[in-house]
């Protein structure tokens, strides 16, 4: 549940917190950053996802599996194949949000830099 604080923003309650952390936990590796962004273009099998990564398949799967695990991927079996999928939409705005603030940043920087010169 959240509370309003004073100036009229909401407080996270210590188990919505944890939440948080534990899901910034899982997204701050960059080998399951990958498989995400890989899964972006739509729904790929543990094989295209080696393919595309160029992780092994060992960590392909030890990544996924953690994924599944809040959420954030879904499976499909597909004969003798499962397909992976971006489950939770939230992920699409979270990268859109920072790898726009990332390119906003890196083109400061440049423009910086130009100035200088």
């Amino acid at each position: 549940m959240q509370n309003k604080t004073s100036n009229g923003s909401s407080e996270l309650s210590a188990g919505q917190l944890e939440g948080v952390a534990n899901l910034f936990k899982v997204l701050s590796e960059p080998a399951r950053l990958r498989l995400i962004s890989s899964l972006m273009g739509g729904g790929l099998t543990v094989g295209e996802l080696v393919e595309r990564t160029g992780l092994k398949q060992g960590n392909v799967s030890k990544h996924l599996k953690i994924l599944l695990d809040v959420s954030l991927v879904a499976r499909e079996k597909e004969g003798n194949f499962v397909r992976y999928s971006i489950s939770e939409p939230l992920l699409y705005d979270l990268c859109s949000l920072v790898c726009t603030q990332l390119e906003n940043a890196a083109h400061q920087k440049l423009n910086q830099v130009k100035d200088r010169s």
